[in-house]
């Protein structure tokens, strides 16, 4: 593909002449954004690749199709993330999740929030945070709570990350809430489990404790082999018991645990 001839051919469909003025030919200029994007982006010039991207989003916003909108906003986050323009793949993956929201369109419009958190985990994880806060938020609104399940998981890692073990556990506690209401109650004790554990990681045995006693108001975990493990690592922390804290923390209940609370139980 020629593209040195390819631009004049855009601007000529944005600025096609009528009998009385000139009128913006998006569908024809989109089509071209979007062949001036894929060639550049096979090329590896990945800085006008975004670009054209970002321009073919706004053609298909022009012409009333939200969801290309958000496929070519998805594609220009991708490659903000390969150049390395961590503001930009905020923005894009958000502006994506907004047009796919257009379209009533609540799981992709939370997977390109997911997406975006995921990008930015290392670079910007107090942005990512955020992203999967929102992601979350998206489907619990539209009452698809089970399909949020890998996001809360994914949030409280991030936070044990930053040490922020608060934030952590509370999204455990979210995903156990979650799981109530999708009669999911494996996940809920586990995420029961590891919120508890994440408060005794951070020795605040205290809110450990307040922790298990709300959770315990639950039949499904007052009956479960992950309130008998919480029970047994609380005696043993409250009586410095180093080796009950150890052959508790070897329970098949903790072993099914997400890797970064296993870690934590260690």
């Amino acid at each position: 593909m020629n593209m040195d001839n390819l631009f004049p051919n855009i601007f000529f469909c944005r600025t096609k002449l009528s009998f009385t003025r000139w009128n913006a030919d998006w569908k024809s200029a989109t089509a071209l954004y979007e062949q001036a994007a894929i060639a550049y982006r096979f090329r590896k010039d990945n800085e006008k690749a975004k670009d054209a991207f970002e321009k073919a989003s706004k053609g298909q916003e022009m012409i009333s199709s939200p969801w290309d909108a958000a496929k070519h906003m998805e594609n220009a986050g991708a490659l903000a993330k390969e150049l390395g323009l961590w503001n930009e793949v905020s923005d894009f993956y958000r502006r994506a999740s907004e047009f796919y929201r257009e379209c009533g369109r609540s799981q992709p419009a939370s997977d390109a929030l997911a997406k975006g958190a995921s990008a930015l985990e290392d670079k910007a994880p107090e942005e990512a945070t955020k992203l999967y806060d929102d992601a979350c938020t998206l489907l619990e609104e539209d009452g698809k709570e089970q399909m949020a399940f890998d996001l809360y998981r994914a949030a409280a890692s991030l936070y044990v990350k930053l040490e922020k073990y608060s934030d952590a556990a509370a999204f455990h506690l979210r995903l156990g809430s979650a799981a109530d209401k999708c009669n999911a109650v494996n996940s809920q004790c586990k995420a029961y489990l590891s919120a508890i554990i994440i408060y005794l990681y951070a020795h605040d045995f205290q809110q450990a404790q307040k922790c298990y006693n709300d959770c315990s108001e639950v039949q499904g975990f007052l009956s479960s082999d992950q309130n008998r493990c919480a029970m047994k690592l609380l005696s043993a922390y409250e009586e410095g018991d180093a080796e009950e804290i150890k052959r508790a923390a070897q329970s098949s209940a903790i072993n099914h645990l997400d890797h970064v609370v296993l870690r934590a139980s260690a």
